[in-house]
């Protein structure tokens, strides 16, 4: 068998233990191809299945552990980091944050599942303050559930698993450069759809000095305060003269909102 495939074979586990901290910390490389490849391994007998599965939790908690006190000492801005970094912005704090509001822990069980979700939730766990051993509690359960499921699923057709290592040791170095290449293909495709996402934005945009201006100058203004019930909660803090509405409400407020003036809406 290929040298290449042979390391996998010898390091897997800590090849699994790296690559599942690393996207649970926030790094666009997806660990499900690893689940999958760790469950068929064990099920070709090749590496242990519980083992594997308790590398994918340490792995897993230890991220979600930074991020969880991360919230707790940092707040709110922990959230806009992430949005900032994020390559997924339509799916960042925003949605995810009704999702946790609405099921408290219950949602780390399903975090996983949700693409944005499975970063944003331990922040936001740590931002509510909850307890340290009901965090690690659902967070754990959460990641048995994600983790397991991909390596069972991996498991029930590891007989594919000699195919699949044949391909890979007859495209032998080639087999680096594809993976390089998919991998850069998946960064600038994100990439893009956030340049995109962020110029939208700034079609219609005014900055917080612009706005002081026109406060200053007596200007007849309406400002909206469209955060979300979570943010709005962790810093009351608002804008003189800004009264509070849902996003979800703003196109129910036509009879609201008045017409005869400039529309300011802000959110995090």
């Amino acid at each position: 068998m290929h040298d290449t495939l042979e390391f996998v074979l010898k390091h897997g586990y800590v090849l699994l233990l790296g690559w599942v901290f690393a996207e649970q910390i926030g790094l666009p490389i997806p660990s499900i191809p690893v689940l999958l490849a760790a469950g068929a391994l064990a099920g070709a007998g090749r590496m242990d299945f519980i083992r594997a599965l308790g590398v994918a939790l340490i792995g897993s908690l230890s991220a979600d552990s930074i991020w969880y006190y991360l919230g707790r000492r940092r707040g709110m801005q922990v959230l806009q980091f992430i949005c900032k970094i994020s390559l997924k912005p339509d799916s960042c704090v925003r949605r995810t944050e009704g999702v946790f509001s609405k099921h408290g822990a219950r949602s780390l069980l399903i975090a996983k599942f949700v693409p944005g979700l499975s970063t944003v939730a331990p922040p936001m766990a740590g931002i509510f303050h909850m307890k340290r051993r009901r965090f690690l509690l659902f967070d754990g359960l959460g990641t048995l559930l994600w983790a397991g499921a991909f390596m069972a699923l991996g498991f029930a057709f590891s007989d594919q698993i000699e195919v699949i290592a044949e391909y890979m040791a007859k495209l032998g170095g080639w087999l680096l450069v594809v993976l390089a290449g998919a991998f850069a293909a998946y960064i600038a495709w994100k990439f893009a759809a956030r340049q995109r996402f962020i110029r939208e934005l700034r079609i219609a945009r005014i900055t917080p000095e612009e706005l002081k201006k026109k406060i200053d100058s007596g200007e007849h203004l309406t400002i909206v305060d469209l955060r979300h019930s979570v943010d709005f909660e962790a810093d009351p803090e608002t804008i003189p003269g800004a009264f509070r509405m849902d996003a979800e409400e703003l196109e129910k407020a036509n009879g609201v909102l008045p017409r005869d003036r400039e529309i300011i809406l802000y959110c995090t």
